[in-house]
């Protein structure tokens, strides 16, 4: 007998502050059964490349989490976790579990010295563990050194005119004379990189990572003239040594310029966060004859439709099922979030359910989006 109960996807982002991409989507999952007790719910937890990437790659995916003891920004050793996705061979790793901003205080930042480090010991132990793929979400980096702490991790010697290895930070990139890749990991040149950035950004100028970024990492104009023009020089070495031109590349620029290192020492190439995510979870496969799709995030507006998780989510599912309704779901609902009804969104709901404070929408947000849910399956019953 042919199976006739209505078939949901349920791929929502996190809702910051609250709830991760999973416990979003079992939120929707217990509110639609409420209703449809004979649904068949496929939870598809999605994330945009940003920050939850990996919680919502390792959970869709059924994979499991790493952790390594690395080098921090500011040269402390910490522990930082990467994934391992269910098929074994992909790692998913935030350069900012690493080298992210959360390990400065406003008195300890100094982009002239932070260093990607840690980054680069995450993808060293992910080759030690065998992978043949490498997802790097780029954002939120303390940092602002063009991946020359990655490379150094990887076994690149950056090199002064007295043949001296350089110390961290982006601005010892003025003194770099030589690059030697002898005793770069040999692995890197079997494996693939996709880096996860919807940054655009060049690694120099007035659009670069120095000037456009610097700034929220503690960079004066000072020290964004003196990043910039270390930068600038690596660029040309690299271009020298590498034979690889890096200084305005779109995404180049992403995290404090390691976008550009990745670029100049691997075959990495960019992708939009959210097809990459798009891709590892399968969600096109899962989505194939499906009645409805449930997604959503903290916050959605008219900005959503520029690489947001429930954008990517829309032009997913209706790729391959023209005929599924994609429900958003969200904390909070921007007066012109309307716009997204052209844009192939069906329907737009706030999961607030009265007036409340931040705090407590937070605390309630899984009861809040629960019940939501539960209203929209009744209408749809």
């Amino acid at each position: 007998m042919k199976d006739t109960s209505m078939k949901i996807i349920i791929a929502p982002d996190s809702f910051k502050g609250s709830l991760t991409a999973r416990e979003a989507a079992e939120a929707m999952q217990e509110g639609i059964l409420r209703a449809l007790p004979d649904a068949q719910c496929v939870l598809v937890p999605m994330a945009d490349g940003g920050e939850g990437t990996v919680q919502s790659l390792v959970d869709a995916t059924g994979g499991q989490f790493i952790t390594a003891r690395v080098t921090n920004p500011l040269g402390i050793k910490v522990d930082a976790r990467y994934g391992i996705l269910g098929d074994g061979t992909t790692a998913v790793i935030e350069m900012a579990a690493a080298s992210g901003i959360q390990f400065v205080t406003e008195e300890t930042r100094n982009p002239l010295i932070t260093t990607t480090y840690g980054t680069g010991e995450l993808i060293k132990d992910a080759l030690d563990h065998g992978v043949q793929h490498i997802i790097v979400g780029l954002g939120g980096s303390a940092t602002n050194d063009a991946g020359a702490g990655m490379a150094q991790a990887l076994g690149v010697r950056l090199l002064d005119a007295a043949d001296n290895d350089l110390p961290f930070g982006g601005v010892a990139l003025s003194k770099l004379a030589r690059i030697d890749v002898a005793q770069m990991d040999p692995r890197l040149a079997d494996v693939e990189i996709t880096l996860a950035s919807d940054v655009t950004n060049p690694l120099v100028g007035e659009h670069g990572a120095s000037a456009v970024f610097g700034p929220q990492k503690g960079a004066t104009p000072g020290m964004i003239l003196m990043l910039d023009e270390a930068l600038s020089h690596f660029a040309d070495v690299v271009k020298v040594c590498r034979n690889r031109d890096i200084a305005q590349i779109p995404g180049a620029g992403a995290a404090g310029g390691l976008g550009a290192g990745f670029l100049a020492f691997t075959d990495a190439h960019m992708q939009a966060g959210v097809k990459i995510v798009t891709k590892a979870t399968g969600l096109q496969e899962k989505a194939r004859d499906c009645d409805y799709c449930f997604t959503g995030e903290g916050g959605i507006d008219s900005q959503t439709r520029f690489g947001k998780t429930p954008m990517g989510v829309v032009q997913a599912v209706k790729d391959v099922s023209e005929s599924a309704r994609v429900i958003a779901l969200a904390g909070q609902v921007a007066d012109d979030a309307s716009q997204l009804y052209d844009v192939g969104f069906d329907a737009i709901f706030s999961i607030v359910p009265r007036t409340m404070t931040v705090p407590e929408a937070i605390e309630t947000a899984y009861e809040n989006l629960a019940n939501t849910a539960e209203n929209i399956a009744r209408l749809l019953a």
